[in-house]
């Protein structure tokens, strides 16, 4: 079966897609009430599974591409550091979840630049793979926040969980520093 070109561009317009609904995530997070957040959770999980597809259609078409692999870690940073802005703007969440978090990102981001340059490639860790997976639980489960009369401690077990994705930043942080040590010494 030949390929089709929009095939091929499949992969990449799911993840700008996970970009491009951002501000459609957060603008729902805005009014802060229950109908509202609970439509800002289930687009936030929306655009968190469009993270399962646009791999499974790169590897399906043939599609990997350098952008795409650029663009998707990129795209995930993008939307959840948004909505975290955002739950802590509305006051959900503590600043240094948010601090922990962004410079993990930026210090894992640091780390797989040099790995480039040094040609040295980085797989994917257990930790970062669990913190990811923690964060999409516990983000919607915080967006939709405190609804005791139907679901008691919804929030507090989406903060909770967000404390567990914080202690697997730092976890899956210093994984990846090791790792590229390790993978200096031998090359």
């Amino acid at each position: 079966m030949a390929v089709t070109e929009w095939q091929k561009n499949l992969p990449t317009r799911i993840t700008m897609s996970r970009i491009f609904m951002v501000p459609v995530v957060v603008g729902a997070m805005y009014p802060n009430t229950l109908t509202w957040n609970i439509c800002a959770a289930l687009l936030f999980l929306a655009a968190s599974t469009t993270d399962y597809f646009d791999g499974y259609y790169a590897r399906k078409y043939g599609a990997v591409s350098n952008f795409g692999k650029f663009m998707d870690p990129i795209a995930d940073k993008i939307l959840v550091t948004s909505v975290l802005a955002m739950l802590l703007a509305l006051g959900k969440i503590d600043a240094w979840m948010v601090i922990v978090i962004v410079a993990r990102d930026n210090f894992i981001g640091g780390i797989r630049s040099v790995a480039a340059a040094d040609q040295i490639i980085i797989d994917a860790k257990p930790a970062g793979k669990w913190k990811t997976a923690m964060q999409m639980l516990a983000i919607p489960l915080v967006i939709i926040g405190n609804v005791d009369e139907y679901v008691p401690y919804l929030d507090k077990v989406g903060y909770g969980v967000l404390w567990v994705s914080v202690i697997l930043s730092i976890t899956s942080g210093i994984e990846y520093y090791y790792g590229y040590m390790k993978s200096r010494k031998s090359s």
